[in-house]
């Protein structure tokens, strides 16, 4: 299978079999004994019902004879049958539907469990709409189908098995002509059933996009109602939305025509066998009970044909929802663990170097991001990343958080390669600030406990404290408990900044990384902020990344990017006096030649 971050959803070829639904197997292996017990409910019941219409012709023998005693027996024997048949299809319904929720819930935590852990190059090749759409509705097409439309499968196709046998047992010429109708009836549901298939799965990839459009636009719904664009979101979403329900038109006709043509074959052919078998009944080459009994059958028969063609298009479409899931469980992330990863020092002292590092975003192959950096960052030390913007400020972080690897070169921490370590293990030992903090949809105190799950509440305080949250947190209606709303949108920016500020503060990690962390604060707390951050810098490494260089005039050390390159390092004064890019851009943004110096 193609890696799907290199694919279209559009671009795939449709597969012509419900073979994919062997992919479910390894999620229905743990539960095995209730596989089992759900088999037997299931041919129980199939065999009850196979069972029924040897009473009928026993009772209508019976009657024809004028035997009361069996009559009355055989009439109580099927109210006994009924009642097996009653508390088996219970069962059966419980069985299969809890391990089909069962089965389900295991789906969307390994899917999940998959899509959180890989990195930012991942989603550049898939929208995170896809990816919620693939969780939620295919895996509730597969739930349908072991929730329901495999039991109803197999009990049909032990009725269609137990009811033929019986059919030959009954007249061998009435059941010999019904099979001559079932090539007529298997055709059109094999060439039919392959278009379903292809349509079923082209359906599903429209509603994918479909729901990622709607992800994308709701969540900036702000910015499409700020540059008025709603009409063509609008338009966008209905042109998506229309193309899925076109699709799903086709697929629907297609199967419709599917149960026309399989229904009619079966019951004209059912009511041919029927006209033959009175004219026998009539001539005395069989009894009326006989011919009662091959009626039940050949209808219980043609029942099941007809209900295998219904749930062969829902088969269809499960296969496709489990290749789509499937997909994301066996895709390929370009940064990975590896196999024998080398542990992180018990004591991290925080030192980090660039060797000689070169760097391509996979969305932008051409464009050299960096090139060939190489500078170490000593324990304990305090450096700042200025620049123009695209200079690859913030791509170093990207690398350093591993989220992205070098095309060439290493990143070291402590010595140790990044890559030769568990993601995991060594982003402990990081904290990060980002340009545009991420609020969740939990209370204030959460979101800054988030780093750190065991901290206590006093501190938490102790963290807002030191990042300047915590006056406007102690003013919220439940204070530290209050629900900041989806990506904090009860806060402003500057208390957004702040409370993440605050999250990297009580994460208490070696290295401290601040990607433009002040640049939504006022004068005020941004002056309060820096002061912490000050504090903080005293016994860890911090790397600053800012443009606005008032925030890093106190680093130990700055770093001046310019087009992937490092092109000065010094100094604040150091780097004024060359009177190179960090000049220029100094005297840009301090408002005179004095503040400068």
């Amino acid at each position: 299978m193609a890696e799907l971050i290199q694919e279209d959803p559009r671009d795939r070829e449709k597969s012509k079999s419900v073979g994919p639904i062997r992919g479910l197997f390894p999620f229905l292996r743990p539960y095995r004994v209730l596989v089992v017990l759900a088999g037997i409910a299931l041919t129980l019941t199939a065999g009850l019902s196979l069972a029924l219409p040897l009473a009928v012709r026993r009772v209508i023998d019976s009657f024809s004879n004028s035997v009361n005693g069996l009559l009355d027996q055989y009439f109580a024997a099927a109210i006994g049958v009924a009642a097996l048949l009653a508390i088996g299809t219970g069962l059966r319904y419980y069985l299969v539907t809890r391990l089909g929720e069962r089965v389900v819930a295991d789906i969307r935590e390994a899917v999940y469990d998959r899509m959180i852990g890989m990195s930012p190059a991942f989603f550049e090749r898939i929208m995170t709409g896809e990816v919620l759409s693939r969780i939620t509705t295919d895996t509730t097409l597969i739930l349908s189908v072991i929730g329901s439309s495999v039991s109803v499968a197999l009990r049909n196709l032990l009725i269609f098995v137990g009811g033929l046998a019986f059919m030959l047992g009954t007249s061998l010429k009435l059941a010999g002509l019904v099979l001559l109708l079932v090539p007529l009836v298997i055709v059109p549901i094999i060439v039919l059933g392959r278009r379903l298939r292809g349509l079923s799965r082209e359906n599903q990839d429209k509603i994918a996009e479909s729901s990622g459009n709607a992800s994308e636009t709701l969540q900036a719904a702000q910015t499409v109602q700020a540059f008025t664009h709603e009409s063509e979101s609008r338009l966008e979403f209905k042109r998506v939305t229309e193309e899925s329900y076109e699709t799903a038109r086709r697929r629907i006709r297609t199967r419709a025509i599917m149960t026309v043509i399989v229904i009619f074959l079966i019951f004209t052919g059912v009511v041919g066998v029927l006209w033959i078998g009175a004219r026998d009944v009539r001539s005395g080459m069989m009894s009326a009970g006989a011919l009662v009994q091959f009626v039940i059958y050949a209808v219980m028969v043609s029942g099941s044909v007809a209900a295998l063609s219904e749930i062969w298009g829902e088969l269809q479409r499960a296969a496709g929802a489990t290749e789509r899931l499937v997909e994301l469980l066996r895709a390929k992330d370009s940064v990975d663990d590896p196999e024998d990863p080398v542990p992180l020092p018990a004591h991290v002292a925080g030192e980090i170097a660039f060797e000689n590092v070169t760097f391509r975003y996979p969305a932008r192959p051409d464009v050299k991001a960096l090139h060939e950096v190489s500078f170490t960052i000593k324990a304990g030390e305090t450096v700042a990343i200025v620049g123009p913007s695209g200079a690859g400020k913030s791509t170093i972080f990207q690398l350093l958080i591993r989220f992205f690897d070098p095309v060439s070169g290493r990143v070291t921490l402590d010595g140790i390669d990044l890559k030769s370590m568990r993601r995991e293990e060594f982003r402990k030992a990081l904290a990060l600030v980002p340009q545009d903090p991420v609020i969740f949809a939990i209370t204030a105190r959460e979101n800054i406990r988030f780093g750190r799950p065991d901290a206590t509440d006093a501190e938490v305080v102790a963290a807002a404290r030191a990042a300047a949250a915590d006056e406007f947190l102690s003013e919220l209606p439940d204070g530290y408990d209050s629900f900041v709303g989806e990506r904090g949108v009860m806060l402003s920016g500057g208390q957004k900044q702040r409370i993440a500020i605050a999250r990297a503060i009580l994460r208490a990690a070696p290295i401290l990384l601040l990607d433009e962390a002040t640049s939504a604060l006022d004068a005020e707390s941004e002056l309060a902020v820096q002061k912490a951050v000050e504090e903080m810098s005293q016994d860890r490494t911090t790397l600053i990344v800012a443009h606005r260089l008032a925030t890093v005039k106190k680093a130990d050390r700055i770093i001046v990017f310019d087009r992937g390159r490092i092109v000065a390092t010094g100094t604040h004064a150091e780097l004024v006096a060359e009177g190179g890019l960090y000049a220029r851009l100094a005297k840009l943004q301090f408002t005179d030649g004095v503040a400068a110096e």
